[in-house]
């Protein structure tokens, strides 16, 4: 499975920015799927989750601003951000198949990852 981030770029504080993630097939491993972010000097750290239910998780820090949603028929996941801030800038990565556990953004293993798309919030 190859995942394809896009929908990155500049953006000042408050704005909103979507990402969207493109699969290149259809997989089991679509029952948990999820958002990281890696910002520079930092480890790589989740930021929303979503499993084959359609249940959701988030990090705290992003909680009531970003919203993961997913189209099967696309095979697309996407986030939504808004209000954003500068300490949302980052490397953001979409993860298939994250496993370690119940889906959640405490975990940091998955069976696919994307390339990044970078993310920057200007205050």
């Amino acid at each position: 499975v190859q995942l394809v981030e896009s929908g990155g770029g500049s953006v000042q504080a408050g704005g909103p920015l979507t990402l969207s993630c493109a699969a290149s097939e259809y997989s089991y491993n679509m029952y948990c799927m999820g958002w990281f972010r890696q910002a520079p000097g930092k480890g790589r750290a989740g930021v929303a989750t979503i499993d084959w239910h359609v249940a959701t998780e988030y990090a705290g820090t992003v909680k009531g601003r970003f919203t993961i949603s997913k189209d099967n028929a696309k095979q697309t996941l996407y986030l939504q951000m808004n209000s954003l801030k500068p300490e949302d800038t980052a490397m953001y990565y979409c993860a298939t198949g994250i496993r370690g556990g119940t889906c959640s953004v405490v975990r940091s293993e998955a069976n696919y990852w994307g390339r990044g798309t970078q993310v920057t919030v200007s205050s």
